[in-house]
């Protein structure tokens, strides 16, 4: 038996308004919002007294989606520093395509966010770059060039 396929990427942030402005500027489309919490959350998370609020949102095509939880209680904890650079172990962004890069970025730095390294050209086949977001969400852009 194989996966199906990859449902969503789980986000805890603090700023639950935010970080979801922030995704749909970027061109996500929130698919709800609401309060989780019970017993079969905390059985599912192996965490007591679970409190959250959560999105769900998905990116146009309807194919990847991010869900982010805020957590009432207990506190959500920093694992790392605040800004982590690219090499530090585990997840470090998320990566979408994109058909205007430097309009994207004018976009999002609306939502506070700001270039990592620079804006730089892979041969004569992509311009990347990412962008660190509300809570030091790093998002990689890349257009594709024709």
């Amino acid at each position: 038996m194989t996966i199906q396929r990859m449902d969503n990427v789980l986000i805890v942030v603090d700023d639950l308004d935010a970080v979801i402005a922030f995704f749909v500027e970027l061109g996500m489309e929130l698919e709800g919002k609401g309060p989780i919490e019970g017993r079969w959350v905390e059985r599912v998370i192996g965490i007591d007294d679970v409190r959250q609020d959560i999105a769900m949102l998905r990116t146009p095509d309807g194919h990847g989606r991010i869900e982010l939880a805020m957590f009432h209680t207990p506190k959500a904890i920093s694992a790392e520093p605040k800004d982590a650079p690219a090499n530090t172990l585990g997840i470090r962004r998320i990566m979408f395509a994109v058909d205007d890069i430097e309009d994207v970025v004018a976009r999002l730095r609306t939502h506070g966010a700001e270039l990592v390294g620079e804006l730089a050209q892979y041969e004569d086949s992509y311009r990347l770059c990412y962008v660190r977001g509300p809570e030091g969400i790093i998002v990689g852009l890349a257009e594709q060039l024709s």
